[in-house]
């Protein structure tokens, strides 16, 4: 089961999403496991991280009236090299990790990617459909927070981000294992302006939004008592219900998020394309095919001899038509 829970409390200006990733989730990670080029699982924590990561991704899309991708990435100076989630307007989602080094068991973010301090988020929005010139947005957080405290959760981290490069009170609880990656997130909505992911105007604070902080505040406590251990054993409607049992919830039909992935043929065509004949021709020379495989999901790519011919025929604009490696 995979599914993606709405809802508003109702008179409040506060609202809500709940994520639960199962099928999707333990699908991801076992086309990690599956790779016919001798992929291998990620170290623990790593698998935790990028659950969480996807269970964020797609929470923060369903905030979202944009056509385009959201992607979440986390850089730095450890072990882990980089961490993605993306999920698409339609809720699918995937994610991967560059991993470069030994990873602890209890690692947590600033031990994985943040030794130095020179660890950072990022969140961009990718519009499907870009007009010429247009770049897509991008917002970048440290992984510490506003007295340089290092941020030990990506729950903090977005948060904080959240917070400052939005100016959204969020509250985020996060957490992951290798069969469920699922989230809770509540979100005061602004009063005035329309902050949010793509860049709106920040939001004017006044006297008169005290009672509705207060509010909102109220709900984050609440939120707050929520541990990782109830999130992962806990069906949606029992984690609702014992949290916000006097609240009076407004909440929409649920939506189904999934594992998928954008690779295609005709986009390692292109990248092919892109490195130049001379290069792919000596990687053929060398092996005698080209083999590109997807750090998302593990698909295979072969490129033979006359396929390499074919992708730099003069005037060719279709990729060549040689079967995929599963």
């Amino acid at each position: 089961m995979n599914q993606l829970h709405k809802f508003i409390f109702e008179g409040l200006p506060v609202r809500g999403m709940l994520v639960r990733l199962e099928g999707g989730w333990r699908e991801l990670l076992a086309r990690r496991t599956s790779r016919d080029d001798g992929g291998h699982a990620f170290p623990a924590p790593v698998r935790m991280l990028l659950g969480e990561m996807a269970a964020a991704s797609c929470l923060m899309q369903s905030n979202l009236k944009f056509n385009g991708a959201l992607i979440l990435q986390v850089f730095g100076d450890g072990p882990v090299k980089l961490a993605v989630a993306e999920a698409q307007p339609d809720l699918t989602f995937r994610a991967t990790a560059k991993v470069i080094g030994p990873v602890p068991s209890t690692a947590q973010l600033e031990v994985m990617l943040n030794v130095h301090g020179k660890g950072r988020c990022a969140i961009t929005l990718d519009p499907k459909d870009r007009l010429p010139g247009q770049q897509p947005y991008q917002g970048v957080v440290p992984l510490h927070g506003d007295h340089r405290e290092p941020l030990q959760k990506l729950s903090e981290v977005l948060e904080h981000y959240m917070l400052q490069s939005e100016q959204l009170d969020t509250k985020l609880v996060l957490a992951a294992n290798d069969e469920v990656a699922t989230g809770l997130l509540v979100q005061r909505l602004p009063m005035a302006g329309q902050a949010n992911l793509a860049g709106g105007a920040p939001i004017q604070r006044d006297e008169d939004q005290i009672g509705r902080n207060e509010d909102y505040n109220r709900i984050a406590l609440l939120a707050g008592t929520l541990t990782p251990e109830e999130l992962l054993t806990l069906e949606p409607e029992v984690v609702l219900r014992r949290l916000f049992w006097q609240e009076q919830l407004v909440r929409f039909e649920p939506q189904a998020p999934r594992f998928a992935c954008s690779c295609s043929r005709l986009r390692v065509a292109g990248m092919l394309r892109g490195l130049g004949r001379e290069e792919i021709d000596s990687i053929v020379a060398e092996r005698g095919h080209v083999e590109i495989g997807c750090d998302f999901c593990g698909q295979q790519y072969h490129f033979d001899p006359v396929d390499v011919g074919e992708l730099f025929t003069p005037g060719r604009d279709q990729p060549p038509a040689s079967s995929v490696v599963q």
